[in-house]
């Protein structure tokens, strides 16, 4: 998809090629409104792990990229045909340094949507863009400012929360950086199997540390070299980000998943990172009230929805009722099993 003008100074907007790959990331790193999810390397990620089409859309004017759209497309049987920025990442939509870049990326994604013939157009915005369009309140993210010094990001931490850290601490857990995905894979299968929804694929978390490198990170906990608690975490500019992560049953009766985030904290603050990324939550649930009593606020994120074939705003979260006996059912598949066919259903969920 490519729309140019007689005049090749103007304003145009292009899909993305092999060779654009350094400038639309050295645009990311430096736009505002752009975030870890808007970089380059998402391309590879969800082609390779998952198969799916994408479309990766730059702005651009004298050669300078001034705005950029990464979409997917998922086209399912049971989920829907849909083109998304972007499916498996909490952030998206169009990042763009000025008001025509954006206006063009967005028209041009309109067309892209209307002759793919999709179900809907979704955008998962930090901030609202289409509030024209129809809406789902249903995630918040948590995000707050790490202070330079590590024993104050301590005391910041509410009482009863603080205490649940000092636990972990008193029951000497440590905490390791992995060079692979075998120990956080391990304790994330069944952390997720347990509550009933399938793994994403371990060949995507390999590819995650392959194409991000460093700023893709494991963090593991352990107590006498038995696996507690993992987590898997992104880096951009100043930002750490936990994305996934998982614990072992035996991990509840030493907080190693407290002490798990304070060391991820602790030793982001080290290196000089100035904000902690807790991530998306859905309000009414269990990471939400945790992320909370850490002392972090919601902060709503705004998914937005252009309709096309669609009727209403897709609803594919684990809370919505009509998935309570799947959820039951696949709580008693063998884990192997499990891990096995998961990644053939939750490719089509992102």
């Amino acid at each position: 998809m490519s729309v140019r003008t007689a005049n090749p100074t103007a304003l145009q907007v292009r899909t993305m090629t092999p060779g654009d790959t350094a400038h639309w990331d050295q645009f990311v790193f430096g736009c505002h409104a752009a975030t870890f999810f808007h970089r380059a390397g998402w391309k590879e990620v969800i082609e390779r792990a998952f198969g799916h089409r994408t479309h990766f859309l730059l702005a651009e004017e004298n050669g300078a990229i001034q705005g950029v759209l990464p979409l997917a497309e998922n086209d399912s049987r049971l989920f829907g045909h849909s083109l998304s920025s972007l499916p498996f990442c909490v952030y998206g939509g169009i990042a763009a340094s000025t008001e025509p870049a954006r206006q063009a990326l967005d028209e041009e994604a309109q067309k892209l949507a209307a002759s793919l013939n999709v179900d809907f157009l979704e955008y998962r915005n930090t901030v609202p863009f289409h509030t024209d369009w129809p809406g789902k309140d249903l995630y918040v993210t948590f995000r707050k400012t790490i202070d330079p010094d590590v024993e104050a990001n301590m005391l910041a931490i509410p009482r009863k929360q603080r205490a649940m850290v000092r636990k972990g601490i008193k029951a000497e857990l440590a905490s390791e950086i992995d060079n692979d995905v075998e120990r956080f894979f391990s304790v994330f299968a069944d952390n997720v199997h347990r509550h009933g929804t399938p793994a994403l694929p371990k060949r995507y978390f390999a590819l995650l540390q392959e194409v991000f490198g460093r700023d893709c990170e494991v963090l593991t906990v352990v107590k006498d070299e038995q696996v507690l608690s993992s987590v898997l975490s992104f880096y951009f500019r100043d930002e750490v980000l936990p994305y996934y992560a998982g614990d072992t049953l035996a991990a509840r009766d030493v907080a190693a998943n407290d002490f798990k985030y304070w060391e991820l904290m602790r030793r982001a603050c080290e290196r000089g990172i100035k904000v902690f990324d807790y991530g998306r939550s859905k309000r009414g649930t269990g990471p939400f009230d945790f992320k909370k009593n850490w002392g972090f606020e919601p902060q709503p994120l705004h998914y937005e929805y252009q309709l096309h074939r669609a009727k209403t705003v897709p609803d594919t979260n684990p809370l919505n009722p009509k998935y309570r006996l799947f959820i039951k059912l696949w709580q008693h598949l063998p884990l192997s099993v499990a891990n096995a066919i998961g990644p053939y259903i939750v490719r089509n969920l992102g």
